[in-house]
């Protein structure tokens, strides 16, 4: 157990100082490596939804999977499997990339703004801590989206595969993918450093089981920090890295792709919280369970590309000047949707 702790922070230190240098290469400042922002952006560059400036096919999400991909094929650990509430996991992954949009980050991207000295960040991660926490309280109750049954590999393969196909409509550019020429879309490291961090990164977070909500969880629910410790190391290997780049900037105004509106910040990221505790993961662990051969989890994905069309499409998603028209109503409506799903899927209820 000490030596999976060690490998954990020893990740997580990589993962932080390899995120915050990924800003210095060309990605969005604070941003680094953001997994629901990077499937935001490819599902403009597919044209699911018009935000011009937040579409570019992200070759890291791309290393991620196929990195994990290869790494569960080489310790034995690919399994394909699936059928656990499929639709339902379905949802819950268009309500947390809602509510991280609304926030404009995941759970990785609010430890990465508050190393590089955003303080808006706060009300974020305890916006997390409050949805893992509710979350808690479902699988007291008995909250479960049933057992994953085994299927054909073929089906397991299919999301990496998806991966490869993406990968190569990153490289060749045909005429309908779509790439921003302003904004965040347009700010991006090179594709092979992009894709070779995207698979070192994916390849130690399967190998970890690495969760930035899961970590919160299991704090609470079992006092096990083995999670957290990923987290934490995470945290200090971003800040190094901004500290020795002159990339931290103390305070909550003017902040890069930020918005200072910290009641919904919250609200938004105890969605995202909520959700991924009830699905098992953040957006991050989903990709790797999927790139394991779970393809409940890939459709999970599904549902979390499918949240950015709809974020961007119908208003939900905020900027730089505040929260999107309709994200507040949108959040609240999230909560109740969730509320509902943990408990009438309870064995207590």
């Amino acid at each position: 157990m000490k030596n999976k702790k060690y490998l954990m922070i020893i990740a997580g230190l990589l993962f932080g100082g390899l995120a915050a240098y990924m800003t210095k290469l060309g990605n969005p400042g604070n941003m680094g490596i953001c997994v629901a922002c990077f499937y935001r952006d490819i599902a403009g560059a597919l044209g699911f939804h018009q935000a011009a400036v937040v579409q570019y096919l992200r070759p890291e999400i791309m290393g991620l999977c196929l990195g994990a991909f290869l790494s569960a094929l080489f310790f034995g650990e690919f399994r394909a499997r699936g059928g656990s509430n499929p639709l339902v996991r379905f949802l819950l992954g268009v309500f947390i990339m809602i509510g991280a949009l609304v926030f404009l980050g995941c759970p990785v991207r609010a430890v990465i703004r508050l190393a590089g000295g955003d303080l808006n960040a706060l009300s974020a991660i305890a916006g997390i801590v409050v949805g893992a926490l509710i979350g808690i309280y479902f699988l007291r109750r008995g909250f479960n989206l049933g057992r994953a049954n085994s299927t054909y590999k073929t089906a397991g393969y299919l999301m990496p595969l998806l991966m490869v196909v993406l990968l190569l409509f990153a490289i060749f550019q045909p005429q309908f993918i779509f790439n921003s020429v302003k904004g965040p879309g347009s700010m991006h490291a090179p594709l092979v450093i992009a894709l070779v961090v995207g698979l070192i990164i994916g390849m130690l977070a399967q190998k970890t089981r690495m969760c930035f909500v899961g970590g919160w969880r299991d704090l609470f629910l079992v006092k096990d920090s083995y999670l957290f410790s990923g987290i934490a190391a995470f945290f200090v290997g971003a800040l190094v890295v901004n500290f020795l780049t002159g990339a931290v900037n103390i305070g909550f105004e003017g902040q890069p792709v930020a918005h200072t509106n910290q009641l919904w910040s919250f609200m938004g990221m105890v969605l995202c919280g909520l959700g991924c505790t009830l699905l098992g993961g953040c957006p991050l662990r989903q990709t790797i369970l999927a790139a394991e051969g779970d393809t409940d989890a890939s459709v999970t994905i599904l549902g979390i590309v499918a949240g950015a069309a709809v974020s961007h499409n119908f208003l939900l998603a905020s900027s730089g000047t505040g929260t999107g028209v309709f994200g507040p109503t949108a959040v609240v409506t999230g909560l109740v949707f969730l509320c509902c799903i943990g408990f009438f899927m309870s064995e207590t209820a």
